[in-house]
């Protein structure tokens, strides 16, 4: 049986039965703990690589002392807005991140952190920025929009940015404009209209 084997014959022959089956027991519930654990873990690494393939944009956030409460109004905040929110366990997330297009994020999440992601490019950032300035227990650590790294500054530029919702209703309401109206804008010179743009991208750097 080697020397571990040894050592527990040695130490059973102090013991009665009843002692005996109870250790043993206890030896087998750790044994079935730790296989459940890396069970588990597998599980919340495949569900984090899952999510981070379907996000657009990434917010990562550090929440320190939200009550239940206002962690439930977060949350409902985030569904309505078509985004998702977890806590998130660091070491976990960095192995789910490898692979990934936002791997170089990996140095942000240390601390209590938690992870904001949408389809949408803003609707994340629009959500958490928002809250961060309405209830000081929530930061804006950074995140990454299709892989490009933000700071801080940045996501909250992109928070500042039209939803994909509200450019749906601005271009329906171009639409519905005058023909007159119409014309004006497709006559607005191409370089004035990248100017714009490049402006927009600048603020995200």
């Amino acid at each position: 049986m080697g020397r571990l084997g040894d050592t527990y014959t040695n130490l059973y022959g102090y013991l009665d039965e009843t002692e005996q089956s109870r250790i043993f027991v206890s030896v087998l519930n750790q044994s079935g703990d730790d296989q459940v654990n890396r069970t588990e873990k597998a599980e919340l690494i495949e569900t984090l690589q899952s999510t981070l393939s379907e996000a657009i944009s990434v917010v990562v956030t550090q929440q320190v002392g939200l009550t239940v409460a206002e962690s439930s109004e977060l949350r409902a905040r985030m569904r309505e807005a078509g985004a998702g929110f977890k806590v998130t366990k660091n070491r976990l997330t960095k192995i789910a991140l490898k692979g990934t297009k936002y791997e170089e994020m990996a140095d942000m999440f240390s601390g209590p952190t938690a992870m904001g992601t949408s389809p949408d490019p803003v609707a994340a950032a629009k959500v958490l920025v928002k809250f961060a300035k309405e209830n000081d227990k929530l930061t804006i650590v950074g995140g990454s929009l299709d892989g490009k790294m933000l700071d801080k500054a940045g996501v909250e530029a992109l928070a500042t940015m039209p939803s994909l919702d509200e450019l749906r209703a601005k271009l329906v309401g171009l639409l519905n404009a005058p023909a007159t109206k119409l014309a004006r804008v497709s006559q607005a010179p191409a370089m004035k209209l990248a100017r714009v743009i490049q402006a927009r991208a600048e603020q995200l750097q």
